[in-house]
This record gives C-alpha cells, sequence and structure tokens, in this order.
C-alpha cells in the first residue's frame, strides 16, 4: 500500500470514526465501570468482529450478503434487537453498592470474556459497519497487488485508529466520571446511556442496504 494512499485511508477513516456509535458508547460505558481492563476486553471484542467483516468484505462475502435482502433484514433485526436489549438492562439494573471515590470493581475472570464477547455482538450484528466497508474499503485498493496484504495493512491501522478514538473518548469521560460519581447525576448518566443504546438500536432499523 503505498505511502500517500494509506495517509489518505487513515486520515478518511479517523474523521468517520470520530462520531461516537455503539461501539465507543459500550467501550466507554466499560470503562467507567470496570477500568482499563473493561476497555480493553471490549476493544479486543470490537476489533475481532471488525476483522471478521473485513475478511468477508475482502472475500466478497459482505457485497454477496447485502445483496440477500433476507439475510441484510435478519442481520438487521439482530442487531437493532441487541442494542435495545443493551439498553433496556442498563434502564432496569439495579444501582450496585457504592465504592470510594476513585475505586473500581474488581472484574472476574469469567466476566472479562463476557465483556469481550458482548462488544463482538454489537459490532458483527451491525449491519451499518458491513455496509461501510464495502463500500469505503474497495476505494483505497491499488490493482496490481496482493489483495489480502492491503486489507491486512488497512486492518492494522483501523486497530490504531480505533484504539487511538476509543482511547480519548474514555478518558475524557473518566475525567467528567470522577465528579459524576459523588453527584445526583449519575442516575441520569445511567439512564441517558440506557436511552442512547435504545434510540442506536432503533435507528438501525431504519438502516438499507444501498
Amino acid at each position: 500500500m503505498a505511502l500517500h494512499l494509506w495517509l489518505t485511508f487513515s486520515l478518511a477513516y479517523l474523521i468517520t470514526s470520530l462520531t461516537p456509535g455503539p461501539n465507543v458508547l459500550l467501550t466507554v460505558r466499560n470503562a467507567l465501570r470496570y477500568g482499563p481492563s473493561g476497555m480493553g476486553m471490549t476493544l479486543l471484542g470490537n476489533l475481532s468482529a471488525q476483522l471478521l467483516l473485513i475478511s468477508g468484505v475482502a472475500m466478497g462475502v459482505g457485497a454477496l450478503l447485502i445483496s440477500l435482502p433476507a439475510a441484510f433484514l435478519a442481520l438487521k433485526l439482530v442487531g437493532a434487537g441487541y442494542l435495545i436489549y443493551l439498553g433496556l438492562r442498563q434502564l432496569l439494573s439495579r444501582d450496585k453498592p457504592k465504592l470510594p471515590a476513585g475505586e473500581i470493581p474488581p472484574v472476574a475472570p469469567r466476566a472479562k470474556w463476557r465483556i469481550g464477547v458482548e462488544a463482538f455482538l454489537v459490532s458483527a450484528s451491525n449491519p451499518k459497519t458491513l455496509v461501510f466497508f464495502c463500500a469505503f474499503l474497495p476505494q483505497f485498493l491499488e490493482p496490481g497487488r496482493p489483495i489480502f496484504g492491503q486489507f491486512a495493512a488497512m486492518f492494522i491501522s483501523i486497530a490504531a485508529i480505533v484504539g487511538l478514538v476509543h482511547s480519548f473518548y474514555c478518558f475524557t469521560a473518566y475525567r467528567f466520571g470522577q465528579r459524576l460519581k459523588a453527584s445526583r447525576l449519575a442516575a441520569w448518566f445511567k439512564r441517558a446511556t440506557g436511552a442512547l443504546f435504545i434510540g442506536l438500536g432503533v435507528r438501525l432499523l431504519s438502516t438499507k442496504a444501498v
């Protein structure tokens, strides 16, 4: 992948990544709830799903799935339903006992894997990501060069950008969250997060393949 093409791709993807979506929201929520380990497992699940989707695009599976209305509709319903489920769970869950300021509850190994699986499902079941990759990635392919090598370079770049952007949002939310935890706004923040998940799920239902 030529340097100028890689720089153009990286800048374009960085700009698109700055708009918060369900993956960012989930990463921030888990970072505030579980600390760096929660953020790390969320990123691992998210990037694993993106690797799967990018591999699908490279093999032409993505375009095939989008061309099948029934399959695309099924994926859309699953993704929207899961986001709405996460939102309802956030809204209806009971508040846990408060810990001293700055203290983060320990995360059991099993819970860490559940965090990663949850992040994987949120990313993999979102057809908007698949549509975006199908439309975006082929624009930066160079004829005459190995296809999978170029897709590998793009995934590595995507992983670095996602890690950078999500870390920025988590750091900002953590700084704000230190003040938030000591106020009555904590309950409001929890409800707002749940409502955002539900809103993203409802919005996903209107997504079209083309």
